[in-house]
Protein backbone atom coordinates (compact mmCIF):
# COMPACT_ATOMS: atom_id res chain seq x y z
CA UNK A 1 0.00 0.00 0.00
CA UNK A 2 1.21 3.49 -0.81
CA UNK A 3 1.75 5.76 2.17
CA UNK A 4 -0.60 8.33 0.60
CA UNK A 5 -3.40 5.75 0.64
CA UNK A 6 -2.92 5.33 4.38
CA UNK A 7 -2.76 9.10 4.97
CA UNK A 8 -5.86 10.14 3.00
CA UNK A 9 -7.73 7.14 1.58
CA UNK A 10 -10.95 9.11 0.93
CA UNK A 11 -10.76 12.32 -1.05
CA UNK A 12 -12.96 14.59 -3.15
CA UNK A 13 -10.35 15.97 -5.56
CA UNK A 14 -6.98 14.72 -6.71
CA UNK A 15 -4.35 15.56 -9.27
CA UNK A 16 -1.55 13.28 -10.51
CA UNK A 17 1.59 14.07 -12.52
CA UNK A 18 4.20 11.57 -13.74
CA UNK A 19 7.47 11.68 -15.64
CA UNK A 20 9.96 9.03 -16.70
CA UNK A 21 13.50 9.87 -15.59
CA UNK A 22 16.84 8.25 -16.32
CA UNK A 23 18.03 7.95 -12.74
CA UNK A 24 17.40 5.85 -9.66
CA UNK A 25 14.15 6.30 -7.75
CA UNK A 26 16.13 7.63 -4.77
CA UNK A 27 17.84 10.28 -6.90
CA UNK A 28 14.53 11.30 -8.51
CA UNK A 29 12.90 12.00 -5.13
CA UNK A 30 16.00 13.86 -3.96
CA UNK A 31 15.95 16.04 -7.11
CA UNK A 32 12.22 16.72 -6.79
CA UNK A 33 12.52 17.84 -3.17
CA UNK A 34 15.49 20.09 -3.95
CA UNK A 35 13.87 21.74 -6.99
CA UNK A 36 13.01 25.45 -6.71
CA UNK A 37 9.44 25.96 -5.52
CA UNK A 38 9.09 29.18 -7.53
CA UNK A 39 11.26 28.73 -10.63
CA UNK A 40 10.21 31.89 -12.47
CA UNK A 41 9.61 35.56 -11.73
CA UNK A 42 5.83 35.32 -12.13
CA UNK A 43 5.52 32.41 -9.72
CA UNK A 44 7.89 34.14 -7.29
CA UNK A 45 5.69 37.27 -7.40
CA UNK A 46 2.60 35.18 -6.69
CA UNK A 47 4.38 33.52 -3.78
CA UNK A 48 5.32 36.92 -2.34
CA UNK A 49 1.70 38.12 -2.69
CA UNK A 50 0.59 35.17 -0.55
CA UNK A 51 3.37 35.70 1.99
CA UNK A 52 5.30 32.62 0.87
CA UNK A 53 9.08 32.56 0.50
CA UNK A 54 9.93 32.62 -3.23
CA UNK A 55 13.50 31.35 -2.89
CA UNK A 56 12.98 27.93 -1.27
CA UNK A 57 12.99 24.38 -2.50
CA UNK A 58 9.89 22.20 -2.72
CA UNK A 59 10.86 20.60 0.62
CA UNK A 60 11.47 24.02 2.15
CA UNK A 61 8.12 25.30 0.93
CA UNK A 62 6.22 22.46 2.60
CA UNK A 63 8.15 23.11 5.83
CA UNK A 64 7.61 26.89 5.72
CA UNK A 65 3.88 26.44 5.11
CA UNK A 66 3.49 24.17 8.12
CA UNK A 67 2.84 20.86 6.38
CA UNK A 68 3.41 17.75 8.49
CA UNK A 69 5.75 15.14 7.04
CA UNK A 70 3.85 11.88 7.51
CA UNK A 71 6.22 9.57 5.63
CA UNK A 72 9.78 10.00 4.44
CA UNK A 73 11.74 7.22 2.80
CA UNK A 74 14.36 7.47 0.03
CA UNK A 75 11.66 6.78 -2.58
CA UNK A 76 8.49 8.29 -1.08
CA UNK A 77 7.54 11.42 0.83
CA UNK A 78 4.04 12.25 2.06
CA UNK A 79 3.20 15.68 3.46
CA UNK A 80 -0.17 16.83 4.77
CA UNK A 81 -1.99 19.76 6.35
CA UNK A 82 -5.46 21.13 6.93
CA UNK A 83 -6.85 24.61 6.50
CA UNK A 84 -8.51 27.01 4.11
CA UNK A 85 -6.09 27.32 1.16
CA UNK A 86 -8.54 29.50 -0.78
CA UNK A 87 -7.86 32.34 1.64
CA UNK A 88 -4.86 34.62 1.14
CA UNK A 89 -3.09 33.37 4.26
CA UNK A 90 -4.45 29.83 3.97
CA UNK A 91 -4.60 29.26 7.69
CA UNK A 92 -2.60 26.04 7.28
CA UNK A 93 -2.76 23.89 10.39
CA UNK A 94 -1.60 20.40 11.32
CA UNK A 95 -3.23 17.61 9.33
CA UNK A 96 -4.96 16.21 12.42
CA UNK A 97 -6.44 19.63 13.27
CA UNK A 98 -9.05 19.62 10.49
CA UNK A 99 -12.31 21.16 11.62
CA UNK A 100 -15.59 22.27 10.02
CA UNK A 101 -15.09 24.62 7.10
CA UNK A 102 -11.62 23.29 6.26
CA UNK A 103 -10.03 20.79 3.94
CA UNK A 104 -7.42 18.12 4.54
CA UNK A 105 -4.63 18.10 1.98
CA UNK A 106 -2.13 15.28 1.44
CA UNK A 107 0.52 15.07 -1.26
CA UNK A 108 3.20 12.62 -2.17
CA UNK A 109 6.36 12.54 -4.22
CA UNK A 110 7.12 8.96 -5.15
CA UNK A 111 9.45 7.13 -7.52
CA UNK A 112 9.42 3.50 -8.63
CA UNK A 113 11.84 1.63 -10.88
CA UNK A 114 11.00 1.59 -14.60
CA UNK A 115 12.80 0.50 -17.73
CA UNK A 116 15.80 2.78 -18.19
CA UNK A 117 15.36 4.61 -14.87
CA UNK A 118 12.30 5.38 -12.81
CA UNK A 119 8.81 6.79 -12.90
CA UNK A 120 8.51 9.87 -10.67
CA UNK A 121 4.99 10.83 -9.65
CA UNK A 122 3.26 13.37 -7.50
CA UNK A 123 -0.29 13.17 -6.30
CA UNK A 124 -2.22 15.75 -4.34
CA UNK A 125 -5.49 14.83 -2.64
CA UNK A 126 -8.05 17.06 -0.97
CA UNK A 127 -10.86 15.97 1.32
CA UNK A 128 -13.47 18.54 2.37
CA UNK A 129 -14.71 18.49 5.96
CA UNK A 130 -18.25 19.59 5.10
CA UNK A 131 -20.47 21.27 2.52
CA UNK A 132 -19.29 24.78 3.47
CA UNK A 133 -15.69 23.77 2.81
CA UNK A 134 -16.70 22.12 -0.48
CA UNK A 135 -18.37 25.32 -1.74
CA UNK A 136 -15.46 27.51 -0.67
CA UNK A 137 -12.81 25.19 -2.10
CA UNK A 138 -14.48 24.72 -5.49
Amino acid sequence: MRALDAALPRFNVNEVHTILLRCSPERAVELALSAPAAPGRLVAALFRARGLPPDVTIAGLFDSMGFDTLTRTPTEVVVAASGRPWRLTGGIRPFAAARPGTVRIAADIRAVPAAGGCLLSTETRVHVADEAARRAFR
